[in-house]
């Protein structure tokens, strides 16, 4: 008797698929805000979609008295992958819902005389492992996406270590959404624990802040990228708690992430350089360790440095004056002497070189930074006018 029953209620249901996939349409529209938001194309393949989950319920469900389980949502594999993308979990949830009530709401007239109980305890069982196969199928797209999303945000980070910046650079920022300017790089040592639970860390703490942050561990180095920070300080701030013991640099900000290689190089070789300056601030600027990484054979270090320090000076009785005050000891008496001039204008040309080049002689790390500078200077001018014995 059961088994008649059976094959009565699945044939009424076989002619009543076409109604219920329209009816399902009509109440999603009518219920589901999100639904109604989609496009025309969008909202036909979740049409598709509770189609194909109706006529798979009534596939199984002619079965179903042989013990046969209930199948995963293979029917889901109708849509193409930018749906699975653009509707969650829980709208997955809803539109199962949906066609349960649509389904339940008709079950008098779809059940064979007598079969009402048995059509209501197979749809609750349906829909349970259905729910239970749609949690499973988002959690492993979640970790493929997850596993992708790691391979391009080390490829980027990489990539501008590297400095080998190219369109390709923006696709794969692109596709992990990345839309913030400005960027700035700041560079550390890694922590002990693992890099991926480290990056992961990193990436919640941008999500809930509101920032892009991209980060890559690379031997005993932390490199962060932030987009969309207010400001540099911002920025640091926001990271430096995820970084090991040792120097933090920070490099210098720029306005997209297609210029972000020059920031990743600045802070890289800041942290090269940082030994040099044990007592540095943590975290500290890429160009508050210009004289470091010039002495280190930092070639951007040095060129700005030379840019910033020698050239706004050169032809100019400060040239002179700078070069007297940091060779006696930065003595303004001593200086006054030799240059036959009053201490109130060596004091006056001090001003003018701390205004032009924004060091300050008699402040003891500025006066540093202007020797290498001044020494730089002397030597690029040499090159440029030394010629080799032939």
């Amino acid at each position: 008797m059961t088994d008649r029953t059976r094959e009565d209620t699945t044939r009424k249901l076989e002619r009543a698929m076409g109604s219920l996939g329209t009816a399902a349409m009509a109440r999603m529209d009518d219920q589901l805000p999100w639904f109604r938001a989609l496009s025309a194309e969008d909202r036909s393949w979740v049409g598709l979609v509770a189609q194909a989950g109706i006529a798979a319920f009534v596939e199984w469900f002619q079965h179903a008295g042989e013990d046969r389980p209930t199948p995963s949502i293979e029917f889901f594999g109708t849509a193409p992958r930018e749906l699975k993308r653009s509707i969650s979990l829980q709208q997955t949830v809803d539109i199962v819902r949906v066609v349960v009530e649509v389904v339940e709401a008709q079950s008098d007239d779809l059940a064979a005389p007598g079969g009402e109980d048995q059509l209501q305890q197979a749809m609750l069982r349906y829909t349970r492992d259905v729910a239970f196969a749609a949690a499973h199928v988002y959690a492993r797209e979640a970790e493929a996406r997850g596993s992708w999303d790691s391979r391009l945000e080390a490829l980027i980070v990489d990539a501008l270590v590297r400095g080998e910046v190219d369109d390709g650079l923006h696709s794969w920022a692109a596709a992990l959404g990345w839309t913030s300017s400005p960027v700035v790089v700041i560079a550390g040592h890694a922590p002990d624990d693992d890099p991926r639970a480290v990056i992961d860390g990193l990436r919640d703490k941008g999500r809930r802040i509101g920032m892009d942050l991209l980060a890559g561990v690379q031997a005993d180095r932390l490199i962060v990228i932030v987009g969309g920070a207010d400001s540099v300080q911002h920025a640091a701030r926001q990271v430096v708690a995820r970084f090991g013991p040792g120097p933090i640099v920070i490099g210098p900000e720029v306005p997209d992430l297609h210029a972000a290689a020059r920031s990743a190089r600045a802070a890289l070789a800041g942290l090269k350089a940082s030994a040099g300056w044990p007592d540095a601030p943590r975290p500290v600027h890429a160009d508050d360790l210009l004289a470091e990484r010039a002495l280190d054979g930092d070639e951007d270090a040095r060129e700005q440095l030379v840019d910033s320090v020698y050239l706004p000076l050169a032809g100019t009785p400060l040239l002179d004056t700078l070069a007297t005050y940091l060779e006696q000891g930065t003595s303004l008496e001593a200086t006054a002497r030799l240059l036959f001039v009053h201490p109130n204008t060596v004091r006056y040309r001090l001003k003018k070189i701390t205004e032009l080049t924004g060091y300050q002689p008699t402040e003891g790390r500025s006066a540093f930074t202007l020797q290498v500078g001044l020494i730089l200077g002397r030597l690029s001018e040499a090159a440029v006018t030394w010629r080799p014995l032939t």
